[in-house]
This record gives C-alpha cells, structure tokens and sequence, in this order.
C-alpha cells in the first residue's frame, strides 16, 4: 500500500531506541520508552495560508526529525510501523554535528 500525506503531515519511519543501556542491562519492551526520532518518508504539499497558497514544509523526505512523544497517528504497513504526523507536532530536525571542538564547562562550587 502507498500513502501520499495531505496538507501539512508527514509520514515518518519510527527509529528504535537501543535495546541495551550503556552498562549493557538489556531493556524488556514494556521498560523501554516510546520511540521519539524518525526518518522522514514522504512529506505532504503543505498547508494552506488564508489566501489559499501552499506554504513550503520545513523538512523533506530523508531527514532524520524528533517528535514530541504521543503526536501522530501510528499506522502498520506490513511488517513496517510507520507515523502520520504534522508538521506542527515535530520539535526538531537532526542535522550532522559541524563542530568538532567539544566546549569545556567549568564545574560550579568549590574546588579542591
């Protein structure tokens, strides 16, 4: 089945959390949280302002974005899960780090 998204939604392919913390304790599926990242899959036309021209979307297909927790419609394709959400409902793009130096905090209180 293809979808075509209308409006301003967006059909998004959930990304899976580590199953595993750092320490290497495996997570079981009723302790992990609800996944808040995705990847873009198609990207509807856009909403309409109040002269009835399309406004462009912020993303576009292939974007990794983050979205807020409980948005969206989920939707199962096969053996896929994916989400139709809005635009309004994403709260970032991901974009690759540009800066390689690491900014050094300085720790508050009393030094030793």
């Amino acid at each position: 089945m293809n979808l075509q998204p209308l409006g301003d939604r967006l059909i998004v392919e959930v990304l899976e959390e580590e199953e595993a913390t750092v320490s290497g304790i495996v997570l079981p599926d009723t302790a992990k949280e609800k996944p808040q990242r995705g990847r873009v899959l198609s990207v509807g036309p856009g909403a309409r302002d109040k002269d009835g021209k399309r406004i462009e979307m912020d993303v576009a297909e292939g974007d990794e974005v983050v979205f807020a927790k409980y948005g969206g419609t989920e939707i199962r394709l096969g053996s896929d899960e994916v989400l139709i959400i809005r635009e309004s409902d994403l709260l970032a793009k991901v974009t690759p780090g540009t800066s390689k130096s690491k900014s050094k905090r300085e720790l508050a209180g009393a030094t030793a």
